[in-house]
């Protein structure tokens, strides 16, 4: 064999798998118990975990440090719970530990290992719970409002919709997690949202008694935050993040004149209105409704 071709080949698989590589791995290119164990002591392989290396350097990106979790764990493995979350960048990963599922018993340290069969994808190259699952098993853990935010940012990013998790789940079974996400679904005031603040004023809404309101609906070349069609009412919720600017004001300008222009009410809550003073915009808004309701009355 020429003595470059493992090395190239060893970059190869190391670059397509965030930085690590196997043991098997490293045999299937031809180096031997030996060989593998020159590269450690010269620092060319640095040891993860068993039978795991990082190539080249020991520090590993978090993408590495998930790659050389499932890849521990053996055939079968995918990154799970918390962990697939992060990943899928749907929810942010609050834990210090990687959480793998595996068909068998492996239990390497400083890894939550759950031994189970399970759907997988392969997102960024990492072996995955699938984007169904993984909303089952967070369905599981924490609270509802958790969830639909994560189920949230999975439809704003375009990985699924609320009619795809519905189908995925009777592939599911009796999963713990599923009766959860079935009923999260089922709701009828479940809508879906952008941000915690969103979810803050159907809150209020909801506790108010008052319709639900449609989501995310394109009127007048804008995109609205919430609109009620039967009382031609739209109202926009100011986050601290996105409203700060001069020309993110002037465009919420041209967006409320335009909804003026077609006829419709528009309103506008700060964040700290919806957040410290939920009582005031619960009041506009019943009055407002109120009003536009005895308009809408015949005679």
């Amino acid at each position: 064999m020429n003595p470059t071709t493992p090395k190239r080949s060893v970059w190869g698989f190391a670059r397509a798998q965030h930085g690590v590589i196997t043991s098997g791995q490293l045999a299937g290119l031809g180096l031997s118990h030996s060989a593998i164990g020159h590269r450690v002591r010269t620092g060319r392989l640095h040891r993860i975990h068993r039978g795991i290396y990082a190539v080249g350097r020991p520090g590993l990106t978090r993408h590495g440090r998930w790659m050389a979790a499932v890849l521990v764990c053996g055939r079968g493995a995918a990154l799970s719970h918390h962990s697939a979350a992060a990943h899928w960048e749907i929810r942010e990963d609050r834990l210090n530990e990687i959480h793998v599922s595996a068909p068998t018993d492996r239990r390497p340290p400083a890894i939550v290992v759950h031994i189970r069969q399970v759907e997988t994808s392969r997102h960024r190259g990492i072996p995955v719970t699938s984007l169904a699952l993984t909303l089952v098993d967070l369905a599981a853990t924490i609270p509802r409002s958790e969830l639909e935010s994560a189920m949230g940012e999975a439809d704003r990013r375009g990985l699924t919709d609320p009619p795809a998790i519905r189908l995925a789940l009777g592939r599911l079974g009796g999963r713990p997690g599923v009766a959860v996400l079935r009923s999260t679904l089922d709701r009828q005031d479940f809508r879906l949202t952008d941000s915690a603040l969103e979810r803050r004023f159907l809150a209020v809404v909801r506790a108010a008694g008052l319709p639900t309101p449609e989501t995310g609906r394109w009127l007048n070349g804008f995109k609205t935050d919430f609109y009620w069609p039967q009382l031609g009412l739209v109202v926009e919720t100011d986050g601290l993040r996105y409203h700060r600017t001069p020309a993110q004001q002037a465009r919420d300008r041209l967006r409320d004149q335009a909804h003026a222009r077609a006829g419709l009410t528009a309103l506008r809550f700060t964040h700290a209105q919806v957040t410290f003073d939920p009582g005031q915009v619960r009041d506009t808004l019943t009055g407002v409704m109120a009003r536009l309701a005895a308009a809408a009355r015949p005679g």
